[in-house]
């Protein structure tokens, strides 16, 4: 996202700009990957659904269901309502991608079934990082556009509330690289793939994952580009 302001154009500007590129090359390239192994059949037949059923009942989670969802890689886990949503090129779908996708779906559902410490940071941050996402860049322009006091607190909210909002996209991380790590894991090991199907998951979900780090990338170059326009306020105060 790009925040303007009347001091013009800085080297702020760059940082999002260069963040903002990653993010859509991040995006292109999973939807590519994507579309490439969700041609390639798996040799077993296991469609989406019943790869992440039987995960789940492997790792004792009964009571979450798998459901299908629309759209195109929507594919989600609600821990609050206890379900897997698995999007249409996946939930039925025998394709290598739709396989890893659904493992990784899984891998979320057993994070939370065993207390993995990010994902219970995450959850943790969630309101105030939406809260921040929102309110913090607002409070921070118009504190750019005010003086005296009332400017110094409107900016210093709009840093803690976008920090909130950062925080969370790098707890995010660890959390997405986890579940795929879990999935590659359990896919090796368990009925799902033959041995030279592995490394298509591996790609799908690599793939995936860079579009996290990209979202991570943006949010930083956003938090730094606020950081220099106040420090640049500041020294012209």
């Amino acid at each position: 996202m790009f925040y303007p302001y009347y001091y013009g154009f800085d080297t702020g500007y760059i940082l999002v700009l260069i963040a903002a590129i990653l993010s859509m090359v991040a995006s292109a390239r999973v939807s590519s990957t994507f579309k490439k192994f969700s041609q390639k059949p798996t040799s077993r037949s296991i469609t989406g659904e019943q790869a992440a059923r039987k995960i789940l009942d492997e790792n004792g989670l009964h009571d979450v269901r798998v459901e299908r969802v629309s759209g195109n890689l929507t594919d989600h886990y609600d821990p609050r309502a206890k379900v897997i949503r698995l999007s249409d090129s996946v939930h039925s779908s025998t394709s290598v991608a739709a396989v890893g996708v659904a493992a990784h779906e899984a891998g979320h559902a057993v994070q939370h079934a065993v207390g993995y410490a990010p994902i219970k940071l995450r959850n943790t941050i969630v309101p105030i990082a939406n809260i921040g996402s929102m309110a913090g860049p607002y409070l921070i322009i118009i504190g750019l556009l005010l003086s005296g006091a009332m400017s110094d607190v409107l900016l210093n909210l709009g840093i803690w509330f976008f920090s909130a909002a950062v925080l969370f996209q790098l707890v995010t991380l660890p959390v997405e690289f986890n579940a795929s790590n879990r999935a590659i894991a359990t896919l090796k090991n368990g009925m799902y793939l033959y041995e030279d199907e592995v490394p298509a998951v591996k790609k799908v979900l690599s793939a995936a994952a860079m579009t996290y780090v990209a979202a991570a990338a943006v949010s930083i170059a956003n938090l730094l580009r606020f950081i220099m326009l106040i420090g640049g306020r500041r020294r012209n105060d």
